[in-house]
């Protein structure tokens, strides 16, 4: 299994929006993406700094998606 990367919040919501997730809205320091095909909420914090691997690891299992396909979607 290979190894998640670290990655800013900008990544995250862009690889969730090529899986079809839309910004929802966003309340403070969050921003809530949504996808409509399977009602599936996702929450992303938005700071200037790299997220952890194990928050980036939550959010991807949030997102019903896989490491490797997390990975696909950020390239």
């Amino acid at each position: 299994m290979p190894r998640l990367p670290t990655v800013k919040p900008h990544q995250v919501i862009r690889a969730l929006e090529r899986a079809d997730f839309q910004i929802d809205h966003q309340t403070g320091s969050h921003v809530v993406l949504w996808r409509a095909s399977d009602n599936r909420r996702v929450v992303v914090p938005w700071h200037d700094r790299d997220l952890g691997r194990g928050l980036t690891l939550r959010i991807i299992k949030s997102a019903g998606l896989t490491r490797e396909q997390f990975i696909q979607l950020l390239k």
